[in-house]
C-alpha cells in the first residue's frame, strides 16, 4: 500500500508534531524572558495569564461538551504563547546565545577564529 504523503492527515501529523517542538521552545524562551530584567512588565502579566486560562472555569468554549472544551484549550494557549513570544525584545529572545557563549568563554573553550589559511 503506497501511501501519499500529500494527503491531508499526513500534512496535518507533520504540521502537529512541528508546532509541538516550536511550542516547546517558545515555552523555555518564556520562562526565561519572565525572569529577564528586559521584559516589559506587561508581557510578565500575559505570561502569567495564560496558566491561569488554563485553570480558570471560565473557557471560551465551556468544557462541559465533551472534547470541545479541550480542543479549545489546545488552541488558544499555542496561540496565546506565540503572541507573547512575537512580543518579546530581540535582546529577550536571543538571550540562551549569549549566555551559552559567555559560559563558553569564561571555560576558555572558544577557539580563536581569526587565523588564516594561505
Amino acid at each position: 500500500m503506497i501511501r501519499n504523503p500529500f494527503s491531508p492527515l499526513a500534512l496535518l501529523g507533520r504540521f502537529t508534531v512541528g508546532r509541538f517542538f516550536l511550542f516547546r521552545k517558545e515555552l523555555g524562551t518564556l520562562w526565561r524572558a519572565f525572569r529577564h530584567k528586559a521584559t516589559p512588565l506587561h508581557l510578565k502579566l500575559a505570561m502569567l495569564l495564560v496558566p491561569l486560562y488554563l485553570v480558570s472555569p471560565i473557557d471560551i468554549i465551556p468544557d462541559l461538551f465533551l472534547g470541545f472544551g479541550i480542543i479549545d484549550d489546545l488552541v488558544i494557549v499555542p496561540l496565546l504563547v506565540n503572541w507573547i513570544f512575537k512580543l518579546l525584545p530581540s535582546e529577550v529572545r536571543g538571550e540562551p546565545v549569549r549566555a551559552t557563549t559567555e559560559r563558553r568563554t569564561e571555560r576558555g573553550t572558544v577557539i580563536d577564529g581569526s587565523a588564516r589559511r594561505r
